[in-house]
C-alpha cells in the first residue's frame, strides 16, 4: 500500500518494515498444546495485528510481508501490505528478499524487518524504537528475553545484514548494530512463540483478531489457554 502525502504525490517518506511471515503448517508449532486446532488461525491473527500495528504507526510509509502460504498472504494484503513471495531459503535469506522489494518501492528510505509475532505492538511504542534507530547506520531491538531480536533496521544507503533466528542478539551486536532498549517500547519487544509469551502478551494487551482466537480458544474444554 502506498501512502501519499497531503497536497502532494508521490509515496510518503519513511520506514519501509519487512515482516516474514511463515507457512502455516510451521507457524507457531510451540504453541500447539494450548491452541491446539486454532494454532493456525493464532497464527494468521498475531501476523495481522502485528502488520496492522505496523501500519498505523506514523513513522512508517509501508509494509513488505514476505510469506509463501497464501492464507497469510490474502489477510495481510487486504490491510494494506504489499505481499512478495518467500524464496524458501532460510528467515534472514526472506528478509533480504523483502528489503529488495522495499529499496525497488523507496529506494531512498530506511528499511527495517519486524517479527511477525507481536501481537501486542503499539503503533507509539514502535515510533519510539524507530525514531532511535534513525540515529545509527544499524540498529536492532532484542527481545523480552535477550536473546532474539524483534526488530532490525538500517538507514538509507546502508547494507541491510539481517542476523535473526536463535541467538540473534549477540550476532546483532557482533555485526556492529546498535542495541535499543530505550523506555517505552515494552510491546516492541514481546514477541509470542510459547504459552507463556502469549500470555504476557495478553496481560499488554493484544489485537482484536489475537483476543478474538483467545477467546474461540478458551471454548475449548480440552486446552489450557493463557489468560
Amino acid at each position: 500500500m502506498r501512502r501519499t502525502q497531503p497536497g502532494g504525490p508521490g509515496p510518503r517518506p519513511g520506514w519501509t518494515m519487512v515482516v516474514p511471515v511463515k507457512t502455516l503448517i510451521a507457524a507457531k508449532t510451540r504453541l500447539a498444546a494450548a491452541a491446539g486446532p486454532h494454532r493456525a488461525a493464532l497464527a494468521v491473527a498475531i501476523a495481522c495485528d502485528t502488520v496492522a500495528a505496523a501500519l498505523a504507526c506514523p513513522a512508517v510509509a509501508r509494509v513488505v510481508v514476505v510469506t509463501g502460504d497464501p492464507v497469510p498472504a490474502e489477510a495481510l494484503s487486504a490491510l494494506g501490505a504489499h505481499v512478495v513471495p518467500d524464496p524458501q531459503a532460510g528467515l534472514n535469506a526472506a528478509l533480504r528478499a523483502g528489503a529488495a522489494h522495499a529499496l525497488g518501492l523507496a529506494p531512498d528510505g530506511p528499511v527495517g524487518a519486524l517479527q511477525a509475532d507481536l501481537p501486542a505492538l503499539r503503533p507509539a511504542e514502535l515510533g519510539v524504537a524507530l525514531a532511535a534507530a534513525a540515529e545509527f547506520d544499524q540498529a536492532f531491538v532484542p527481545d523480552a528475553a535477550e536473546v532474539g531480536t524483534t526488530f532490525y533496521g538500517v538507514r538509507p544507503g546502508v547494507a541491510f545484514r539481517p542476523r535473526f533466528g536463535g541467538e540473534s542478539r549477540a550476532r546483532h551486536l557482533g555485526g556492529g548494530a546498535k542495541e535499543l532498549t530505550p523506555d517505552g517500547i515494552v510491546s516492541v519487544r514481546t514477541d509470542v512463540d510459547t504459552p507463556a509469551d502469549l500470555a504476557a502478551a495478553l496481560a499488554l494487551g493484544v489485537g482484536p483478531r489475537t483476543r478474538a482466537v483467545v477467546e474461540t480458544m478458551k471454548e475449548s474444554p480440552t486446552r489450557e489457554t493463557p489468560s
